[in-house]
This record gives C-alpha cells, structure tokens and sequence, in this order.
C-alpha cells in the first residue's frame, strides 16, 4: 500500500511527530477498569480494595506505555482517560494519595524521555449543556483530569493538551463562558477540536479565539462537516494555519488524521492511514486515530514521511482501507 499524500501550498516541515493514541495493536500496551455497576455491589472499604490494585496496576501499565513509546521513538502519547477509574468520586479520591509519589515519578520519567502527555476526556463532557447538572459534571472530569496531569508533574499549559470537543451546537457563548471560568489547571491546558457535527473548523476557531484557547484541527471532521471531496481541499491548508495561530507557541500545534473506514465521510476510523493531507507534513504534533495504532505509525513512517524516522519493532504489514 502506497499512502496518498494529497498536496497543498504552504511550507514545509519534514518531521511531525506521531503520536500514539491510549493503547497498542498488540497487548504491549493495555489498562484495567471496573464498572460503576460492579463497584456500587460492595461497601466503601470493599470499594478501596478494588481500587487499589486496579490503580497500582494502570501505574504499572503506563509505565509500560511509556517504554513503548520510548523503543519506536514516540514522542507523543494520549493518555486514556480511564487511567484511574473513579478518582473524581470520594472512594477513588479516598486511595489517590497513596499513588502521588509513583505518579510523580511516572510523570517526571516521560518528561525526561521526551515524551509529550496529552488526554482526551470522553464525550460525557459538555460545557455548554441546558443541563446546570452535566455542566457541573462535565468540571469536575475536566478538573480531574488536571489533577492527574498535576500529580503526573505535567505543566500547567497547553503542551500537556486537555483536549475536548465543543459540546452543544449553537451555544457558542455560552461555551466560551463556562471555559473563562474554568480552574486554572483545566483552563491552562483547554482545547477545543472541531468536529463532524455541531462545531467545524470555523466555528471552534471562533470560540477559540474568544476563549483564548488553543485549537485542536482534526482534517477527518472537517471533511465530513464541510461535505468536501478531500484532503487535498485548500481549506485543510486554510485551517491548519489558522489553528497554529491559537497556539503559544504555534510549535506546540497538536492535530488529528483519521481516514474513514468504509468510505472518505465514514464516521468510524480506518485500520491505518492511506490519505495525509499535504499539508500536515507542517503539522508539529499529530495524533494518529487509527484502529491498527502502531502499525499505522509505522506505515506512515515508512511511506508518508520523507525519511522513516527509526524505530525498534517489528517489521508490519497493514492492510488497506477498504474505499482507497
């Protein structure tokens, strides 16, 4: 498979870092959880007990990720946001302290490896809801996440990205609103993505820009909200150096490619990557959202970008996606 790299006007940058998004294709890289369901069966003290294993062992496991990333030369890793399971209810807070020294330690060894930390908090979160409630909820996830990032020793800014989506349509006000009074370790780490739905690439720029938050520019979403034949559209360019300007500095630009699955507008994501925008060669950091993880990485290295970049693992070969 050859990957289509579709061209557009602008510089150049020859090597975009690739990042690995929460686990592995293989079992190198995999976390535990536990149901609400099946926690609320047992008392509080039962509760704990569950939790901390469950967390000794995720700690453990991202150490795990972090070596992986360190062996083929990721620099970027996406948390999973399920990392510690209810540390955002009183039983997880109650047994958090007692892992703050190896979070620490985890945090600081993916610092010194040079491997950047990003989360992406599920869709639960919606800033902009009619609902006072899921707002409320929506904050106290976010500020959990913060507290991670913080525990994690993970700066207060936008390199350690807490990237959501825009929630509600047509509340674009009200969204900027809730974001200027956000804690300041979610608000410092914030960014908003476009997506297929409720907010293109404009729209979440406009809000960006009135929040004062930094832009996350996801080329899939835009080209199934814009309708666009694709990635070789001038307004994949257009966007890209638009949300490069949201962020300080613009070398921190975080970005996502996904290609669909059956089809350029489906929804779900493709095995691997067979189409890059052009463009995205001067995309500093980009988040690979493909079902195969690695071996995606891999084949974009070895095909996509202008010279692989080396890697330890071993030799892949991915399959093709379906509609190329």
């Amino acid at each position: 498979m050859t990957i289509k790299s579709v061209s557009s006007s602008g510089p150049t940058q020859t090597t975009p870092h690739l990042g690995l998004v929460c686990i592995t294709a293989s079992e190198r890289v995999r976390y535990r959880t536990v149901t609400r369901t099946r926690l609320l069966q047992f008392d509080i003290e039962k509760q704990q007990d569950i939790l901390r294993p469950l967390y000794q062992d995720n700690i453990v496991r991202l150490n795990a990720a972090i070596d992986f990333c360190h062996e083929w030369d990721i620099r970027l890793y996406r948390l999973t946001s399920r990392l510690l399971p209810f540390a955002d209810d009183p039983v997880g807070q109650a047994v958090l302290p007692e892992f703050h020294a190896l979070l620490a330690e985890t945090g600081q060894r993916a610092t010194a490896l040079g491997i950047r930390v990003v989360v992406h908090p599920d869709q639960f979160v919606v800033l902009n809801s009619d609902s006072p409630e899921v707002v409320a909820n929506s904050i106290k996830i976010l500020t959990m996440h913060a507290h991670i990032l913080d525990l994690l020793r993970q700066p207060r800014s936008a390199w350690a990205t807490l990237e959501i989506h825009g929630g509600k349509g047509d509340r674009a006000a009200r969204l900027v609103e809730t974001i200027q009074a956000l804690p300041d370790g979610v608000r410092s780490r914030l960014a908003l993505e476009n997506d297929e739905r409720a907010y293109g690439a404009q729209e979440i720029l406009d809000v960006c820009r009135a929040a004062g938050v930094p832009m996350v520019f996801d080329a899939h979403h835009h080209i199934i909200h814009e309708g666009l034949l694709g990635y070789d559209d001038p307004s994949i360019a257009e966007m890209l150096g638009l949300a490069r300007e949201t962020w300080q500095p613009p070398e921190w630009q975080l970005v996502h490619i996904s290609n669909g699955r059956g089809a350029l507008a489906d929804i779900a994501h493709s095995d691997l990557i067979a189409v890059m925008p052009e463009a995205y060669r001067d995309a500093p950091w980009i988040e690979v959202e493909a079902k195969q993880k690695e071996l995606a990485i891999a084949r974009l290295r070895e095909e996509w970008l202008p010279a692989p970049a080396q890697r330890t693992g071993e030799s892949v070969t991915p399959r093709r996606t379906s509609w190329e």
